[in-house]
């Protein structure tokens, strides 16, 4: 039996002899192919044909055979693969209406509409009054938003009734608008404090603050939309508590929130009016309130459980939990460290601008001069460039690795230009590749005050003015910083930089009673570093020279905090100053290591451990390295110290650290010490051979100050 190869069913096994082929094979031969020709030593074929069978009839019903089943399928064997059932169901969201007409047409909207107007009604919001023709009535008005879960879907409508502001008259129907806010310094602080205890820290929500404030003006605003009374369509309404949209809305909420915190033990911290301290005994709790946004830590829970019914008995008010999310802010707290990320704000910016798929730059700004004013090449629409400049501002919250070159953007608000709009894009194209960047709040034992300043003198093109810039840290965290460009010429270097040393001490002076409110008080002296030995002697020097008495003042306040002992001007060399990235723009090396000093860097991972290290020759105090960050900051670290025998001992057993910190030895004494500590007198780090030497050598070195510092390894 012959199988040949050119079957066109590949599971048919037909049979053929060797003599002529059937009918049936030669069918399913292709016309292409012909059976392969005899070989000359093959026999010859045999030519007799055999007589051909007479064919059969086929029945008229009959089924063809069926080819024998080759394959076996997994249910043969008994193999079964259980069924995903998919959800097919689609819920369809109704797009937000444009009028008040059609969300009245739609039930979905007509439903969220009549709850909050049912809201408004029980909580008295307004009495209907007849027209008069001297009122002043406002505009009402809906706005319609969707409520999204954390996971994308829709949670559901929103509806709310809002007043037109716009047309309120001041002495008519509203007074004072303002409010006050905190401080994102003031946050940054209570969070540092809050780590340094272990305190937890909660947030809070209050449903529609707004409309818990009582109104002190007259206020009259036509009746909602929709909603008008049957019996009474041509009255108005009389309002007698806040609603949004009120100018003085925002007033009248802090004030209602202050009278009764100020009632049950709270006090109001002077120096940030949106702090709150609760300090009874033992039982200490820090309040801080923005707008509607509260974050309310406690020395323990009790205390907190007994604040939150309090609260929750005068407002809607609820405890959303350990704080997670906060003016747009992701918080992220992982034992005794907190990380404050915008990630999603940025990214939000990004595609804003339609960069989505730009390439990242290294840099925030290149190292060239200040941006200059081009009036020949204007860009073409502003309007963008205000928008996503101003987007950039709330961005430094979290992010001052970005102030400087956020600053000279918006200096240029007024009337961009084309260059001014490549160095936005600059920006954003680093925001691409450090987007999950934050700001990183570790736990920290001794808290004291130090700064850095810098000023580069006469660095804008156009004016000649200088930029200072400072950043001041709390222990181990970085709380304040500042890029700004000074008010007055400066006429040399030193003027430049002794009014940015004014600047920072400014602020010491301010954080330093925000302390003494928390009950936190500072001992020592804050430390203030600056590259420029002229204005080291301008704080300490009492002799007057010619070309110091324009700025007179300046060097009074700086000199007399100096005497009294609360501030010491110390040098830095240029290479260490941290603020240069407050003022220039830097090299990429320079700029890694500077940002890495500031705290800024990508969110630790899960399970990344943590390593009791302190390598950082700028931090006093004992800090926590997290293992993920050695990377990016031993390299810089290393290099800026010049220890390369510490890197092998490093690596072979570990770091032996002595922290050394001055705060009461005068500048003649500090002229006096060994020059291992006079480069750097608040930190030292080496790597003795042994304990017995490190202890022999820092014995003998300090051994006349030993009452006037304190050290540890």
């Amino acid at each position: 039996m012959i199988v040949p190869k050119y079957c066109s069913a590949p599971w048919r096994v037909v049979t053929a002899s060797l003599g002529p082929t059937p009918a049936p094979l030669a069918q399913t031969l292709s016309p292409t192919h012909s059976p392969p020709s005899p070989h000359p030593s093959d026999p010859a074929p045999n030519t007799h044909t055999p007589p051909q069978p007479s064919p059969q009839p086929t029945p008229p019903h009959s089924v063809p055979q069926q080819p024998p089943r080759t394959m076996r399928t997994r249910a043969m064997d008994g193999i079964t693969k259980p069924k995903q059932l998919f959800n097919l169901n689609t819920t369809s969201i109704v797009p937000i209406p444009k009028t008040p007409h059609l969300a009245l047409s739609t039930p979905e909207w007509y439903d969220a509409m009549q709850n909050e107007f049912s809201a408004l009604i029980k909580n008295e919001t307004w009495e209907l009054v007849p027209r008069c023709s001297d009122m002043n009535i406002i505009r009402s008005m809906w706005l319609f938003k969707h409520k999204f879960r954390s996971d994308g879907s829709l949670e559901r409508y929103k509806a709310r009734l809002v007043c037109d502001g716009r047309s309120q008259q001041v002495g008519v129907d509203c007074g004072d608008t303002f409010s006050p806010v905190v401080k994102p310094t003031t946050i940054r602080t209570v969070l540092t404090l809050a780590l340094s205890k272990s305190w937890p820290i909660h947030q809070l929500d209050v449903t529609n603050a707004f409309l818990h404030g009582h109104l002190q003006e007259t206020v009259y605003m036509h009746q909602p939309m929709g909603f008008r009374h049957r019996d009474y369509p041509d009255h108005v309404c009389r309002l007698k508590k806040s609603l949004y949209g009120l100018k003085q809305a925002p007033r009248a909420w802090y004030q209602r929130f202050t009278d009764f915190v100020l009632q049950h033990g709270f006090t109001q911290c002077k120096t940030d009016n949106s702090l709150f301290i609760y300090h009874h005994g033992h039982d200490v709790a820090y309040l801080l309130i923005y707008v509607d946004d509260i974050i309310l830590t406690t020395s323990s829970d009790q205390l907190r459980q007994q604040l939150m019914t309090i609260l929750a008995g005068e407002f809607a008010m609820k405890d959303l939990g350990p704080l997670s999310y906060f003016l747009g802010i992701s918080v992220t707290r992982t034992g005794d460290t907190l990380f404050l990320s915008q990630h999603a704000y940025a990214k939000d910016i990004i595609h804003r601008a339609g960069m989505d798929s730009c390439k990242p730059a290294a840099t925030p700004v290149d190292t060239q001069s200040k941006l200059a004013s081009e009036p020949d090449s204007s860009f073409d629409d502003p309007t963008t460039y205000r928008s996503l400049a101003g987007a950039l501002q709330y961005l430094t919250f979290t992010r001052p690795d970005i102030a400087y070159a956020v600053q000279q953007i918006c200096m240029h608000m007024h009337s961009p230009c084309m260059a001014h709009w490549h160095a936005l894009k600059r920006i954003l194209r680093y925001l691409q590749g450090t987007a999950d960047y934050g700001l990183h709040l570790r736990y920290s034992s001794a808290l004291s005050i130090r700064a850095y300043t810098d000023a580069d003198w006469a660095g804008c093109p156009d004016t000649r003015r200088s930029t200072s810039g400072y950043c001041v840290y709390l222990g181990d965290n970085l709380i304040s910083w500042s890029s700004k460009r000074q008010s007055t010429i400066s006429r040399s270097s030193a003027e430049a930089e002794y009014r940015g040393v004014a600047n920072v001490v400014a602020e010491i002076c301010w954080l330093r009673n925000l302390l003494l409110e928390l009950h936190r008080p500072l001992t020592k002296a804050s430390l203030v570093y600056c590259d420029n030995v002229s204005a080291i002697y301008l704080s300490g020097n009492p002799v007057q020279h010619q070309r110091t008495k324009h700025i007179e003042l300046d060097i009074h306040f700086v000199r007399e905090h100096v005497q009294k002992g609360l501030v010491r001007i110390l040098h830095m060399p240029s290479r260490f100053q941290i603020a240069d990235i407050f003022t220039k723009g830097l090299p990429r090396v320079l700029f890694d290591d500077f940002r890495s000093s500031l705290s800024i860097r990508s969110p630790p991972a899960s399970t990344a451990g943590s390593l009791p290290l302190a390598l950082d020759p700028l931090c006093s105090g004992s800090g926590e390295i997290d293992s993920s960050d050695l990377k990016h900051r031993v390299p810089g670290l290393l290099f800026r110290l010049g220890f390369f025998l510490g890197v092998k001992y490093f690596l072979q057993t570990r770091v032996f650290r002595i922290s050394i910190s001055l705060p009461s030895i005068s500048n003649t004494q500090y002229s006096s010490l060994h020059p291992t500590f006079r480069s750097e007198p608040d930190f030292q780090i080496w790597t003795p051979t042994s304990r017995t030497e490190s202890f022999s050598r820092f014995s003998q070195v300090l051994r006349p100050y030993t009452n006037q510092f304190t050290w540890s390894y």
